[in-house]
């Protein structure tokens, strides 16, 4: 029978039933002995979402195994950006390190074990700021884990006092951005767009501040050479993983020996070759995705050049 864990776990839901049922039950299966809940509120003026909010709710509080649950349950909607930075203050408030999963981030059992035994291992070590699930490069297990500049959030965990050093409204970035990725201008590009949109309030997020938390403390984040965590809420549903097309949707969870992942790396360092992968398939950074974000109206004129070359070979094709 699974013990349980020793750490706390923080689950952050909104209005998505069927994806809450499936990771409550992975969490169920870790039985963690704290369990935090937080929830956004209904959008007013979307029909049956107050009813979905409240049977997600019932879903993420259902608890069946020795464990202390608390709440923090929002009455009105405070969007993406505010609801889980207000949240995970709320969590660090409670409890000195976390497990934190968000409704559609569903993990496989190796995954706790692994976080609890990062969370333990690095818990003195503030060179690392926190430990993530997801593995985008295909590697195999044989070097346990590894460093990374990408504090990625689908499935992840971290302590109270590297998490207080995060700004949901941080300063002007740039000065960090260009000691980061001044070298590779297409990088630096790619990043900068972001953070002006996230600075303008263009983009609401809290996630992209995380990362700049950890880019500015000059840290890293632990990351496992397998994947351990899949990503169940790519669809037109979703808030930001629209696109169900995109390869990071289909990579399964890895659910072997979490002992196998202990082996970390001599230096304490981001690997270069990894993290080149998660620029490739998670940022999507490339001459052609910067040039887009810089210049859209690019993607709208390929469109109408496209359109006037079907019409102008409409009439040969009947013909």
């Amino acid at each position: 029978m699974n013990k349980g864990l020793a750490t706390p776990v923080a689950l952050f839901v909104f209005n998505r039933p069927e994806p809450t049922r499936l990771v409550f039950a992975a969490i169920a299966a870790a039985r963690p002995p704290v369990l935090l809940v937080v929830a956004d509120g209904p959008r007013s003026g979307r029909e049956g979402e107050a009813e979905r909010v409240a049977a997600v709710r019932a879903i993420a509080t259902a608890v069946d195994w020795p464990c202390e649950v608390w709440t923090n349950f929002s009455g009105a909607n405070m969007g993406c950006k505010r609801r889980v930075s207000s949240g995970l203050g709320w969590v660090f408030s409670k409890v000195n390190c976390a497990i934190i999963l968000e409704d559609d981030c569903l993990p496989s059992p190796a995954f706790f074990s692994f976080a609890e035994t990062m969370l333990d291992r690095y818990a003195d070590d503030h060179r690392v700021f926190g430990i993530s699930g997801s593995n985008f490069s295909g590697a195999t297990i044989a070097d346990g884990h590894y460093y990374s500049n990408f504090a990625l959030m689908w499935g992840w965990a971290t302590w109270r006092d590297r998490w207080a050093h995060y700004s949901v409204d941080p300063p002007m970035p740039y000065e960090t951005l260009r000691r980061l990725w001044g070298r590779r201008p297409l990088a630096y590009l790619s990043w900068r767009h972001v953070f002006r949109k996230l600075t303008t309030g263009s983009v609401d997020t809290w996630d992209y501040q995380w990362i700049l938390t950890v880019w500015r403390a000059r840290a890293v984040i632990v990351r496992p050479t397998v994947n351990l965590v899949r990503n169940i809420g790519f669809g037109a549903d979703a808030t930001h993983t629209v696109y169900d097309a995109m390869d990071i949707a289909k990579r399964p969870a890895w659910d072997g020996d979490a002992s196998l992942l202990d082996r970390a790396p001599a230096l304490v360092r981001a690997d270069p070759v990894r993290d080149l992968v998660d620029e490739r398939v998670w940022a999507m950074i490339d001459w052609r995705t910067v040039l887009l974000k810089y210049f859209p109206w690019l993607s709208r004129a390929k469109r109408w050049i496209v359109g006037l070359w079907r019409q102008s070979r409409l009439p040969a094709f009947l013909g």
